[in-house]
């Protein structure tokens, strides 16, 4: 649920954010040929076959060809002696469980891994800032109403696989475009606080005709709790004092994203 706090928001663009006026509402939520050895199974027989050209693979057929260790063995160029590229590959794949968690790992997780120095963690570092970069752009060239899709795929992207609660805010001008992105508040595994106020003021600065916000659950589930509904509520009601209009409040899961507007919901 959403609780009074009195710590400040953060704001990813470093401007100073106090409480003003109502207070914030806090979440919780409960090229060598393969050496033949033993028959193997069919999809390591293919990996095996694979594993030593994926770059070639890729000229021939193109990236959707290549597996996700394949795709990732290309990222990083090299392995180690005795531990080759593919074995560092799989080493993360198995770490981080799956692509988006270790996409949204930072730089020092990926250094503390056997083959991974600070060279090849900050080309997988980079690889996820291009995407998300790319994502932004493709909001800031349309209306973002008209892509609901494209919103929800940025937002997975940015905050789908935090360990912890973002809430995060983005501002649009009055043909519904992108102003900026910017992290409003980033709370713990089950509490964070949120300052309507606070993101009134920052809708007036940026001169922001309306805005979609969002929030993530670590814990995967998306159905929203009595809080989520309190905050939609409040957030709406505070922005139309300033006739600025709240589009929508996305809840972003591992895998699921969840619409107010969509739904209907308060």
């Amino acid at each position: 649920m959403f609780e009074i706090a009195c710590s400040k928001p953060l704001w990813r663009d470093g401007a100073a954010a106090g409480a003003a006026g109502a207070p914030p509402i806090a979440l919780v939520h409960d090229a060598a040929r393969p050496i033949a050895v033993a028959p193997v199974a069919s999809a390591e027989r293919a990996e095996a076959r694979h594993r030593v050209m994926p770059r070639e693979r890729l000229l021939e057929s193109g990236a959707a060809a290549l597996s996700d260790l394949e795709l990732i063995a290309l990222l990083l160029g090299s392995g180690l002696r005795g531990f080759d590229v593919f074995d560092v590959a799989r080493s993360l794949l198995g770490h981080f469980g799956s692509l988006r968690a270790m996409l949204d790992a930072q730089r020092e997780e990926f250094e503390s891994l056997r083959g991974i120095g600070p060279a090849k963690a900050s080309t997988l570092v980079a690889v996820l800032e291009l995407a998300r970069r790319a994502l932004a752009e493709q909001l800031e060239e349309k209306p973002l109403i008209d892509s609901p899709g494209a919103v929800e795929d940025y937002l997975r992207l940015l905050i789908g696989g935090r360990g912890y609660e973002v809430f995060v805010c983005l501002f649009l001008d009055v043909r519904h475009r992108l102003i900026r992105t910017e992290e409003s508040t980033r709370g713990s595994l089950t509490r964070m606080a949120v300052y309507p106020r606070e993101i009134v003021r920052r809708a007036l600065m940026l001169n922001a005709a309306s805005l979609i916000v969002a929030h993530n659950h670590p814990s995967g589930a998306v159905q929203p709790s009595a809080s989520d509904r309190r905050l939609t509520r409040v957030l709406r009601e505070t922005l139309a004092l300033v006739e600025v209009q709240l589009v929508d409040h996305l809840i972003i899961g591992t895998q699921e994203t969840f619409s107010f507007a969509r739904h209907g919901l308060d």
